[in-house]
């Protein structure tokens, strides 16, 4: 253990143990409980490293004793005395200092605390926004200390895995230039430069491939990136990349390099030794059978596509349907638990929910009328049905069909018990398509980014039809989350110009945006790919949380507001005449 001897303390709170009996120490830290027995009082003394049991005798020291009598839960006490054993039967074998007490001879109360808002404790009966405004003592807790040193440690891995494989952390800028990367920009206005505005960089991607135009052929960096754009669980609007980028290689090489760091991460992490190669599932294959392209696989309940036997029958919602498809499990639901299913992927744009059991060999109750003969026999054959089974189906769009059902999917995994919390599961998905429809924008953009390379074989694609073209894009996914997504880039300039025009960016507007890329391109680009990892997402999966803000020292809310400091906040109006703007509405 490393010694945190200062001119203040000799040891600390989680550090003595039996070995230590009859050592005379100081200890600084905050009160976590004070209990007074008889006249005796004890303090449980509190911090980063764990618990010492502090003890106010009279009849060892009655200044010492006087002065414990004030002290309140939360203060912050410098305490002198010597270490012996605790009474017989007052032994702790939960606290890793629970052999031993320290009888205080002195005490100094290096700072008063108010009465905290919460218990400095786990499993606190309290609002996210009372925590998020309280960070400072939400942080004091024994679970949010784990975490906070948790994150730190799988950093620290991440660096001294990328170092020991040759590759150079290089920082990129904080201000840059505001470029179409899929998400609103947090702009910067510019005082020097009236009306102009810097951006901050929701990736370096951009900076990063330049670091390969400029010859180092293996980039890290563990990087902060801003997205103006609406929060859930798993989003802040600032976050933080593990941000990878090589040079002369194929998609293979990056994925040997990315699952050696997996493999050590989780293994000193979690101890669980994980398998490589990680299997690659192709995004048609996960589509069809998960309806998600970040599916979790500790589980099965794969799902069918039935639209061919659908579109024979007489049932009006599946004969015109864009896509049916079929979840296929072996239980019986009750009608309320069908309902609760109902109503979840209605949240997905589903128009309802059909459904039946087999008995017999036959379809019974739910849509069992309008399934009936040919329907309902070629069904039980397609599906491999067996009787106690229910079927769960969902017509409609596409998109609407997969949500739905990969919605579904989980919550029945989940509620049947057949999700394995101990078990990590990863795949690679690759074979992207290249572009997606953006019903907001009218027009195609790409999957990934405007960089991403395509298939060698669909490049034909791109002069007809880009929108058939796969890409050399691929995403990881761990346990039914992405945690990290890239490509192979383009190298060269006339591919790149394909690609901008079939996004429909024109010369001009391809030059005004990625115009200094371009012209890097054309003074030798190497053939480049990488990768980036939410930082944030990995962090909260290996520790075992569910939101990311509660592996993130400082997050904002859900509202994307700092409770704690009060932001955001207007400016006066001196500030804003310095960079040149006026409000167009009265400030809040």
């Amino acid at each position: 253990m490393i010694k945190m001897k200062t001119s203040l303390r000799t040891h600390t709170c989680g550090e003595l143990t039996a070995k230590d009996v009859g050592t005379t120490v100081s200890l600084c830290g905050w009160v976590q409980s004070r209990r007074d027995h008889g006249g005796v009082i004890f303090i449980d003394l509190r911090d980063r490293y764990g618990l010492t049991q502090i003890v106010f005798d009279p009849r060892n020291d009655d200044n010492a004793h006087s002065a414990a009598e004030d002290i309140r839960r939360e203060f912050v006490l410098r305490a002198h005395g010597k270490v012996r054993n605790r009474a017989e039967g007052m032994v702790n074998p939960k606290m890793a200092t629970g052999e031993i007490e320290v009888i205080t001879d002195a005490v100094e109360v290096l700072s008063k605390s108010e009465m905290p808002p919460f218990e400095i404790e786990d499993n606190i009966d309290c609002s996210d926004d009372v925590r998020l405004k309280y960070r400072y003592l939400d942080l004091r807790r024994p679970q949010m200390r784990h975490n906070m040193i948790a994150r730190h440690k799988i950093a620290k891995l991440v660096r001294d895995y990328f170092d020991g494989e040759g590759f150079i952390e290089i920082e990129t800028p904080m201000i840059a230039k505001s470029t179409p990367e899929g998400a609103r920009d947090y702009l910067v206005p510019s005082r020097k430069y009236a009306g102009q505005f810097y951006a901050l960089p929701q990736s370096p991607q951009i900076f990063k491939q330049l670091c390969m135009v400029a010859g180092f052929d293996r980039y890290c960096q563990i990087v902060r990136c801003f997205r103006d754009e609406d929060l859930r669980a798993d989003r802040q609007p600032e976050f933080t990349q593990i941000d990878i980028e090589m040079s002369f290689i194929q998609r293979e090489d990056l994925f040997k390099v990315i699952e050696g760091m997996m493999k050590k991460l989780i293994k000193e992490t979690k101890g669980i030794d994980i398998k490589v190669p990680i299997r690659r599932i192709a995004y048609d294959e996960t589509m069809a059978l998960y309806g998600s392209d970040k599916p979790d696989l500790r589980f099965g309940l794969p799902l069918a596509d039935v639209t061919g036997t659908a579109h024979k029958s007489d049932y009006n919602i599946f004969k015109n349907a864009e896509l049916v498809k079929c979840l296929k499990v072996s239980h019986s639901f009750s009608r309320n638990e069908i309902d609760e299913f109902t109503t979840l992927v209605s949240r997905y744009g589903a128009k309802g929910l059909s459904w039946t059991r087999v008995k017999g060999g036959k379809f019974e109750s739910g849509a069992a009328k309008f399934l009936a003969g040919k329907t309902e026999a070629a069904l039980i054959k397609e599906l491999g049905a067996k009787d106690g089974e229910t079927l769960m189906f969902v017509a409609g769009p596409e998109k609407v069909v997969n949500d739905s059902l990969a919605n579904l999917r989980l919550k029945v995994g989940s509620m049947l018990g057949q999700i394995d919390d101990t078990k990590i599961e990863l795949a690679w998905i690759v074979d992207f398509p290249l572009m997606e429809w953006s019903d907001e924008e009218q027009r195609w953009v790409s999957m990934h980014h405007p960089f991403t390379r395509p298939l060698k074989e669909d490049e034909h694609l791109l002069d007809k039809s880009p929108e058939k073209a796969r890409s050399n894009g691929y995403d990881l996914v761990m346990n039914g989350n992405e945690i990290a997504g890239g490509s192979i880039r383009i190298n060269e300039p006339e591919l790149q110009a394909k690609i901008f025009k079939a996004l429909g960016l024109s010369k001009e507007q391809a030059e005004e945006k990625f115009g200094f890329l371009m012209g890097a391109f054309r003074y030798g680009a190497p053939p480049h790919g990488g990768i980036a990892f939410g930082l944030d997402r990995l962090v909260a999966l290996l520790t075992g949380n569910d939101s990311i803000r509660e592996v993130i020292a400082f997050p904002k809310n859900k509202n994307a507001q700092d409770l704690m400091m009060g932001s955001p906040n207007s400016v006066d109006d001196k500030q804003l005449r310095e960079l040149h703007i006026k409000l167009d509405m009265p400030k809040k």
